[in-house]
């Protein structure tokens, strides 16, 4: 993969257009404190703003300058002009071959044809608006009590807004920051070049319900006649991971088994718009249509793979396309309040809850608890992020996940005996510890599959089953240990190392006519 003309002209004229972009968002992320330093020392007035604002339309001209002999550069460059012809052919011909000319060269991602739109599918829950997301519920009041209460909370609605649409945004998702971005653009040009190279990745534009361009990868595994590359993970990435060099690689480097399809948040790398809940569910929603519709896959053959905040679209996806094979969140969270309570002030807790509930709520226990099916959870346990104390594996928020996941589909099972031996087991920061708890309770694999299996012997029971009802302490905690086992897996790692294929696993399922789990 290349970068399209790249003469002596436009690589010098880029170097300094691109040193002027940065400059101008550093100076954009600065402006406040530089404001009121230049209004400390008196610069903002009159006689002083007459004379900057000389030297800024100087350095605008000069800029508009090295613009123009970038195009002249370009305009002489018969590389750069084979590029154009064939990208200006891919968009009149969208044909496999000419795609795969375009897949050669990298540039900006708003001028990639595009390959899939949601108006392609007939869709009832699709609208302009955005697809449906759980929302909190809100609190009864009379008719004067809620005016009364719109008027006296109005200005914390205005102090909510501006922070969610200023550096909370920014705080929650970094890789949407573009001096990040232009900070990571060589390893990312890297990472897509070997997808591109050593994988055949197919480079894709999709445009969500919202009009978000969704920049994303699928490398195709399918072979005619065998079972190789049939399920499809798709990969959702944490809150500064790219496709390019994410959780993608994980899946990809299974053994030739799995084929992959993975994307760019909006406003990260070619995606556009801003990683809101709601942008964030209607770019996964286009990307689930396009792997159905475009690529040829059945939901029943997709897999969710998500890393930390990635869990957000996981979830939502399996709640709202309740036949999807299944998911496997890997270093997330049950929701994003107490981590938000964590690093800001405790003196602005009313408006972090606020702030949060209004235009960040990841909520994905509350919405994983909608999914009926197969769930694997992997905690890291020397995890620094998603925890809510100092090294205590304790106060990983992966564990509260698992309790909500577990109390919700076995309420019989998990009351306070069973929740106290799961907390025991999650205490365990090693597997010699998880051992040692597993042991001590003396759980017998075998029997917990017979009694689950024979509470369904011929047909699907839907959660919250009511097995454990009439059972005694003994076999309650067995089933609680032998469960929280299947359901989640440790890793003795840090938070941002990536997952080796050896540890990403299909997660299980109960087999009613075999006494075995998958």
């Amino acid at each position: 993969m290349e970068l399209p003309g790249l003469g002596v002209w436009e690589k010098h004229t880029d170097s300094i257009l691109g040193w002027a972009s940065a400059l101008w968002s550093l100076s954009y992320y600065s402006s406040p404190l530089l404001l009121c330093y230049l209004y400390r020392k008196g610069y903002i007035c009159s006689s002083k703003l007459v004379p900057v604002s000389q030297y800024v339309g100087a350095v605008l001209v000069c800029l508009l300058g090295v613009a123009c002999l970038r195009g002249w550069g370009r305009w002489n460059n018969s590389e750069y002009l084979h590029f154009l012809s064939i990208l200006e052919e891919t968009k009149n011909k969208p044909t496999p071959s000419n795609k795969k000319k375009l897949k050669c060269y990298d540039f900006d991602f708003s001028y990639w044809p595009l390959d899939f739109s949601w108006t392609e599918v007939s869709n009832p829950k699709l609208s302009t608006a955005g697809v449906s997301l759980l929302k909190p519920e809100p609190k009864l009041r009379g008719a004067a009590d809620s005016v009364l209460h719109s008027v006296r909370t109005l200005p914390c609605h205005i102090i909510s807004f501006l922070i969610a649409h200023s550096f909370g945004r920014r705080m929650l998702y970094p890789g949407s920051v573009g001096l990040l971005q232009r900070a990571m653009r060589p390893m990312l040009l890297q990472g897509q070049a070997r997808l591109i190279e050593e994988f055949d990745g197919q480079r894709n534009k999709l445009v969500a319900c919202d009009g978000n361009e969704i920049d994303t990868m699928f490398v195709d595994r399918r072979k005619d006649g065998e079972r190789t590359g049939r399920t499809l993970v798709i990969c959702c990435e944490g809150n500064a991971g790219f496709y390019e060099v994410g959780c993608m690689n994980t899946p990809l480097s299974h053994g030739g088994d799995y084929s992959v399809l993975g994307w760019n948040h909006p406003g990260f790398g070619g995606s556009t718009g801003v990683p809101f809940p709601q942008n964030e569910a209607n770019a996964m929603d286009v990307v689930i249509q396009f792997a159905i519709h475009k690529l040829g896959f059945e939901i029943t053959d997709i897999v969710i793979y998500a890393w930390s905040i990635g869990g957000f679209t996981a979830s939502w996806a399996v709640m709202s396309y309740p036949e999807i094979q299944s998911i496997v969140l890997d270093a997330s969270f049950d929701d994003l309040l107490p981590l938000a309570l964590k690093v800001m002030p405790n003196s602005w807790r009313p408006l972090v809850q606020h702030t949060v509930r209004q235009y960040m709520n990841l909520n994905n226990a509350e919405q994983l608890l909608k999914y009926q099916g197969p769930v694997l959870l992997i905690r890291r346990t020397k995890d620094e992020i998603i925890t809510t104390g100092p090294e205590d594996i304790m106060s990983n928020r992966g564990n509260d996940l698992l309790l909500k996941l577990l109390q919700f589909r076995y309420p019989k099972i998990m009351t306070d005996e069973g929740v106290r031996v799961v907390r025991q087991w999650l205490g365990s920061s090693n597997p010699i510890e998880e051992a040692s708890v597993y042991s001590g309770y003396e759980v017998d694999d075998d029997w917990c599959v017979t009694v689950l299996q024979s509470y369904q012997p011929d047909r699907e029971v839907l959660f919250p089953w009511s097995v454990g009802e009439d059972m005694d302490s003994d076999g309650r905690r067995q089933l609680a240990l032998f469960l929280a086992r299947k359901y989640m897996r440790n890793f003795e790692t840090t938070h941002c190392t990536p997952l080796p294929a050896s540890e990403f696993h299909s997660p299980w399922r109960l087999n009613r006519r075999m006494a075995d789990w998958m």
